[in-house]
């Protein structure tokens, strides 16, 4: 963690100085290198206080004094920025798909260090995937990433979580098989640990960074071996009660009649995850191993491939549709490897939803392929930690 100034004192005049430079450390962790000015109009502390404050997190290591940019300056001297030390502290972001684990780091300053992935039975143990976890972060960073300092790990699994936030003496967040993944987290990684559902995370790690960054209200859909989403409503990531929201793929669909992992029958995630569109495609005729192949087949123009993508990409469309007149978003992220798939997919999705959308709404939601790939999850693990979304204005406070 971030050095803390007075470590010994708790009275009235240390816990303000405290919040002070608790202010100044989110500032920067939120906006990257800021100038004394910038900090001073975003902080509205006194320039004197700004001045102690920094002065102190500079002498602790916890901030620096970046040099001054060489464009020539009308008049004055040059000005520095403060920004993080990037050698103070990282967060690392760990996305358990069901069939692979995803890894990324960053540093305080908001550098990416780098990500890492590796595909895995889907039945592996828990412990299994955790030592695959810790194998894929000490890749990161030519291995010299440090654990011992990193300040906490946001951490994406399959399904809903009821509370995103682990302290040390929480109980498991949901009943994951055969392990209390946060507690074997924290001593794997001796840091805080923040579960959440990884599409949600993806679709925090899109509305941040990617596909719809700066938007306020943006549907996410990810298709993959399972179908989920996220939701951010008014400028905020949306959990609903329980932390149950986002969960598209159990919308059901007309005509549909398979069975889905929750119990239920005619799902969405029946007719458009990967091994259900996959099966389709056998069914009509087609052959195809994995998803490789019935990418390779609509490249080659397999009419079977187009139809079955079509009849796919109709039910999402329908879906989407129907969220849209509920929720009202602006922008709707396609993910997911299944998004791969490009306008095969994406051209049925948009018919079916300007289809069945509110005729108002036809041309003012905008449907957009997600940009962060498979490194989404874990991305989003990493803003949840760093607190660098204002999407995180509802959601639970960092770990202590």
């Amino acid at each position: 963690m971030l050095v803390r100034m007075h470590p010994h004192q708790d009275g009235p005049l240390a816990r303000l100085r405290r919040g002070h430079e608790d202010l100044v450390l989110d500032l920067l962790r939120k906006h990257g290198p800021l100038s004394r000015a910038e900090l001073g109009r975003h902080s509205g502390l006194s320039r004197t206080t700004l001045s102690d404050i920094v002065t102190e997190l500079i002498e602790s290591g916890a901030v620096v004094a970046t040099a001054p940019g060489t464009a020539p300056r009308r008049r004055g001297r040059p000005v520095e920025a403060l920004t993080l030390n990037p050698s103070a502290g990282q967060a690392i972001g760990i996305d358990f798909a069901r069939r692979a684990v995803h890894v990324s780091a960053v540093n305080v300053a908001h550098e990416v260090i780098g990500s890492a992935s590796e595909p895995h039975d889907p039945g592996l143990p828990w412990e299994e995937r955790i030592a695959l976890a810790e194998r894929l972060v000490g890749t990161l960073a030519d291995g010299a990433l440090r654990l011992g300092a990193l300040n906490a790990i946001g951490v994406g699994v399959v399904g809903p979580v009821e509370d995103s936030e682990a302290g040390p003496d929480a109980g498991p967040a949901q009943p994951w098989p055969s392990a209390d993944l946060p507690a074997l987290l924290r001593k794997r990684f001796e840091a805080p640990v923040l579960v959440d559902n990884n599409t949600r995370l993806a679709a925090l790690a899109e509305a941040t960074w990617g596909a719809a960054a700066g938007g306020q209200d943006v549907l996410y859909l990810r298709l993959s071996h399972g179908v989920g989403g996220g939701l951010v409503v008014a400028g905020a990531l949306h959990r609903g009660a329980y932390g149950l929201s986002g969960e598209f793929g159990h919308i059901a669909v007309e005509s549909g009649d398979g069975r889905c992992s929750c119990g239920a029958t005619g799902c969405l995630e029946t007719v458009a995850s990967v091994g259900a569109v996959l099966a389709a495609y056998r069914r009509a005729g087609g052959h195809a191993d994995g998803l490789a192949a019935l990418l390779g087949a609509l490249e080659a123009g397999d009419p079977v491939a187009l139809r079955t993508l079509e009849a796919a990409g109709t039910h999402i469309g329908t879906v989407l549709a129907a969220v849209c007149n509920a929720i009202g978003p602006g922008v709707i992220v396609l993910g997911g490897e299944l998004a791969a798939a490009g306008p095969p997919l994406f051209e049925p999705v948009e018919r079916a939803l300007r289809a069945h959308i509110m005729p108002i709404s036809r041309d003012r939601v905008d449907l957009r392929p997600a940009t962060l790939g498979e490194a989404g999850g874990a991305l989003g693990g990493i803003a949840l930690v760093l607190r660098e979304s204002p999407l995180l204005s509802h959601y639970p406070a960092r770990p202590g």
